[in-house]
């Protein structure tokens, strides 16, 4: 590839999770009705924080707007979605397994996804 010059696509599977997440969150930003954001989790030792939602958590966590049942016509209702991104050779923990299933068994819509086009399957 000549030097300044980008992909008109994005790699359709990134060699690290990063830049996988990354493209992930381009492509979902064009999905009608559908909000995505990083979810970093961890421990500041130094300030003895905890940060993002739980042990476990997505990567990438947000919503899905959906239009409800006929006495509902006209309301949508925003459905918890989250994405856990890992390269092919990458492996979920049982903790981000357990709550993929979570969501999931609440209603909502989870899953590990290796590529950008996994990303958007589970979304649309």
């Amino acid at each position: 590839m000549e030097r300044g010059k980008f992909r008109a696509e994005p790699l359709e599977t990134p060699t690290n999770e990063t830049s996988l997440m990354r493209q992930i969150m381009l492509a979902v930003s064009k999905l009608t009705g559908v909000r995505i954001f990083r979810n970093n989790t961890g421990f500041d030792a130094t300030n003895k924080v905890r940060y993002g939602l739980i042990q476990g958590s997505s990567d990438l966590i947000g919503w899905k707007s959906v239009s409800v049942t006929q006495e509902m016509v006209g309301q949508q209702v925003a459905v918890f979605v989250a994405l856990e991104v890992k390269t092919p050779k990458g492996r979920a923990t049982d903790e981000q397994k357990n709550f993929v299933n979570v969501v999931n068994a609440a209603g909502g819509k989870a899953a590990i996804v290796r590529s950008v086009s996994e990303g958007i399957k589970v979304l649309s």
